[in-house]
């Protein structure tokens, strides 16, 4: 088991935005995989690391991010709506449906799991 190294990744996460809010998507990938290699739990390193492949053209390297998210959470839509955005930009139609299909799937099961939100009550106003 490795360590984990919460509070590093968290920096360089932070750095991997601020890099990519700057127009610098090929170093803020180095940032983002720098986070990931400090605490591969964290998933905002990998959600940051599938955009700033897809902003630096690298959209091969960022459907492989979005996959490693999906094995890390498979339950989680948002990770399968990544891999379909990634999919899709990079013209892999057929699949990106596949992924989008399973995203809504798994936002209908959380949506059931749900407890129903009860009615306001009628207090007369």
């Amino acid at each position: 088991m490795t360590e984990r190294d919460t509070a590093n990744a968290e920096t360089l996460v932070q750095r991997g935005l601020d890099l990519l809010s700057g127009g610098a998507p090929h170093e803020a990938a180095r940032s983002f995989r720098a986070a990931i290699a400090a605490d591969a739990q964290y998933m905002d390193a990998y959600y940051g690391l599938v955009r700033a492949l897809r902003e630096a053209g690298q959209l091969e390297g960022s459907i492989g991010a979005a996959l490693a998210i999906t094995v890390l959470t498979p339950g989680d839509s948002r990770a399968h709506e990544a891999l379909a955005f990634s999919l899709r930009l990079a013209g892999h139609l057929r699949e990106a449906q596949t992924a989008a299909a399973r995203a809504r799937v798994l936002e209908w099961k959380s949506a059931l799991q749900s407890p129903a939100q009860a009615p306001e009550p009628d207090r007369g106003l």
